[in-house]
């Protein structure tokens, strides 16, 4: 699973042949006892998550919209 940066703590990461038929463009974030699952495409939207406070989702989402293009690149 390749981290495509790390953030506050948090590691941003893909596997990189997920699912058959494959995904729609999406990040994982994990944290030390929370994890959550970021829909890339065509909006950036929580898909599952788990552990993570609303606040903390906030900022997550506020980091994926920023690094959007970098994360789609990977």
């Amino acid at each position: 699973m390749p981290v495509v940066f790390r953030e506050s703590g948090l590691r941003y990461f893909f596997f990189s042949n997920e699912g058959t038929p494959r995904e729609p463009p999406h990040i994982h974030v994990r944290g030390a006892e929370a994890d959550a699952k970021i829909r890339l495409v065509p909006e950036i939207a929580v898909v599952d998550s788990y552990g993570f406070k609303p606040p903390e989702l906030a900022r997550i989402l506020r980091v994926v919209l920023n690094n959007r293009q970098l994360l789609l690149d990977a």
